[in-house]
């Protein structure tokens, strides 16, 4: 067989077509080959990439996202649901486990960038509560959720919180800031911060391999024995250091199973696509999108390169850290 015909065959995808046990090798000859396991079902993905702007530890440190078409929200133009049809919804990292700094989708500025949180004009990092450091979670958001602040939750009795619906990946992989990871959902707990309701939506990484066995919040305790008690504890504790007081729970901490969690999921993503057609207040929230359909704030990829543009330049230095942040706290709770 010549060399033309074989790159032919080749651009053609004949391995892909043929259905007996046979590939073709680099020779032309068609020689047995060992039958494949059946795939996966497939699963949308589709790449995204970031952008660091400014210093690392500093305030002006911004991460931006892009698609294969350009810059992009990742609070708006991210789908929530990677296969709807099989409840896997995408999960935006904010915070990698193991580290303290408070990074969060920044809601105010246009096309909406990771940036570190502040507090009294310093950089906000939560304290190390003996025995846990930093976060113990993947930490991040789902994107096109959004709790209204303006909505009484019918669960807690208490108004949203003004966020994306937060989210707390359980698998064993140390995830990157800026990651979109494919989750399932186990569970949810009902964090009532400051007389708001602060949903955290439990999740794993759909590719972590306890994933097949991990399909309510039930699955935690039996793979995973005392995170669900570290979990309540942590949310408890970790603002005490602080001066603030211990927070609360509704439901008394416990943990609700996947199907309400999914019914949660589904309430916020509602209340997004109101703020996101103008039908509820934004409330200081930046909506500039590339990808809604009958928004209001649809921008052109070039508008927004011209967003990106405008921040700030990259430094290739991060800025030092206070040795002060990894200070361990000894915390009793009452």
């Amino acid at each position: 067989m010549s060399l033309i015909m074989l790159h032919v065959l080749r651009c053609q995808g004949l391995n892909k077509l043929l259905v007996a046990p046979f590939r073709l090798e680099v020779t032309g000859r068609l020689v047995a080959s060992r039958p494949r396991p059946p795939s996966k079902k497939f699963v949308r993905s589709m790449p995204y990439t970031t952008i660091e702007r400014g210093s690392l530890n500093s305030t002006d440190y911004r991460l931006y996202f892009r698609n294969e078409v350009g810059p992009i929200s990742p609070m708006h133009d991210i789908p929530l649901y990677n296969d709807e049809s099989n409840k896997i919804v995408n999960m935006v990292v904010e915070i990698p486990r193991w580290t303290n700094a408070k990074m969060e989708i920044n809601l105010k500025e246009t096309l909406n960038p990771i940036k570190q949180d502040v507090k009294k004009g310093k950089l906000r990092y939560v304290a190390n509560c003996f025995p846990h450091h930093g976060y113990i979670w993947n930490y991040g958001a789902l994107p096109q959720t959004w709790e209204n602040p303006e909505v009484l939750d019918e669960a807690t009795g208490c108004k949203g919180d003004n966020d994306p619906i937060d989210v707390l990946e359980v698998g064993y992989r140390v995830a990157k800031r800026g990651e979109v990871l494919k989750v399932k959902v186990l569970g949810a707990v009902a964090l009532i911060d400051e007389g708001e309701t602060d949903w955290k939506i439990i999740v794993i990484d759909i590719n972590d391999p306890l994933a097949e066995q991990m399909n309510d919040i039930t699955d935690i305790e039996k793979h995973y024995p005392g995170l669900m008690k570290a979990t309540i504890e942590w949310f408890k504790i970790y603002k005490i250091p602080d001066g603030k007081p211990e927070n609360q729970f509704a439901f008394n901490g416990e943990a609700k199973p996947k199907d309400f969690a999914l019914h949660i999921v589904e309430e916020v993503h509602q209340h997004w696509q109101n703020l996101i057609k103008r039908e509820a207040p934004a409330g200081g929230i930046a909506c500039t999108n590339l990808t809604v359909t009958g928004s209001p704030f649809k921008v052109t990829s070039n508008v927004a390169e011209e967003i990106l543009e405008k921040a700030p330049p990259q430094s290739v230095e991060p800025q030092p850290v206070d040795p002060i942040v990894n200070k361990w706290h000894y915390v009793h709770l009452k």
